[in-house]
């Protein structure tokens, strides 16, 4: 079987060639996209890698269906870039991926500590020699109620590192996790807004999910409430995200991930004009992080990463059970 991966970053390629000796199969590598022109060259009956920065709605699909591509896989947990629903009605297979949860959850809680910390002020200030603490004054997160929002496997690991600061801590999510019971209450997710000082996502973008954070919501919330998401972007509405700084009902945003950026992230643009204006504008607000998409990146987590794209097209090809296989 052949096998195309695009988008693939430098740090992949050891992984890749790694499983080069699984038999029979060839694999050809690409860092570009797939895009339409791109997808006419496909070999027919060849499978297909990919990362998230793209998007596979019914016009990609049904080209691939024709180039008789059958077996498709996002080397990513997230799967919002693909209309699952319409490649399976079209007898496209797709798989996601699959990596140990830490590293998401080690990311969300470092996220926390710099949002209460005030660090980036701090970091700013001794970078020119500025040693004051005048406005650097944090809390701690033994003394907050932290609301989690979603309690898959990132979700729960979260509450679990959580638990140990001894904060109270809330949770919502549509299938409770015994797991999670025995450390978090479970609550509405009105009560959570209400009720939380910092309020973390880790759902995945579905169209009940999308722009969860809206005007809305953070209508309902603690004046100064913390928000972090190092899940998908466009879980949150940026102009939103931007009233709520300017009102200072937002007390601090760390954001692993923000709506828009599928044109910029990953991209070295320090040369390049940087043409969006809301994502500038929020940036530089002294209590707003913003990284680059990396929660995720980790050896340990890219390795797996690789592995579920290509094993998991092996084995649907085979017939075999995908444990990640989506449709």
């Amino acid at each position: 079987m052949k096998i195309y991966a695009f988008e693939v970053r430098k740090d992949e390629i050891e992984y890749f060639d790694n499983l080069l000796a699984l038999p029979g199969i060839g694999l050809e590598l690409h860092s570009e996209g797939l895009t339409m022109d791109r997808i006419r060259n496909l070999e027919n009956g060849s499978g297909v890698s990919i990362l998230g920065m793209y998007h596979y709605r019914k016009p990609e699909l049904d080209l691939m269906k024709k180039q008789g591509i059958r077996f498709l896989s996002t080397r990513t947990i997230g799967y919002n870039h693909i209309d699952i629903e319409y490649a399976k009605q079209i007898g496209i297979h797709v798989c996601n991926a699959r990596y140990d949860p830490h590293g998401v959850a080690d990311y969300t809680i470092m996220m926390i500590l710099l949002c209460l910390r005030n660090y980036k002020q701090a970091l700013w200030r001794t970078q020119v020699n500025d040693f004051s603490l005048t406005g650097l004054i944090g809390r701690e997160i033994k003394d907050l109620t932290i609301g989690v929002i979603g309690t898959g496997q990132i979700g729960s690991t979260v509450v679990r590192e959580l638990s140990g600061f001894g904060c109270h801590i809330l949770a919502y999510d549509g299938h409770e996790n015994p797991d999670v019971k025995a450390l978090a209450e479970y609550v509405e997710l009105d009560t959570l807004y209400r009720e939380s000082d910092v309020i973390t996502l880790h759902v995945p973008l579905l169209p009940d999910t999308y722009h969860m954070i809206s005007a809305d919501s953070l209508a309902k919330m603690k004046k100064g409430v913390v928000l972090i998401n190092c899940a998908r972007g466009a879980l949150t509405d940026i102009k939103s995200l931007i009233a709520g700084i300017e009102s200072e009902q937002i007390g601090a945003l760390g954001l692993d991930c923000i709506e828009y950026e599928e044109d910029i992230v990953h991209k070295d643009l320090r040369t390049d004009i940087f043409s969006n204006r809301d994502m500038a504008y929020l940036r530089q607000f002294k209590n707003v992080i913003h990284t680059q998409h990396m929660a995720f990146y980790t050896d340990s987590a890219v390795k797996s990463m690789v592995e579920c794209g290509v094993r998991g097209l092996v084995e649907m090809a085979e017939g075999k059970a995908c444990a990640t296989q989506l449709c």
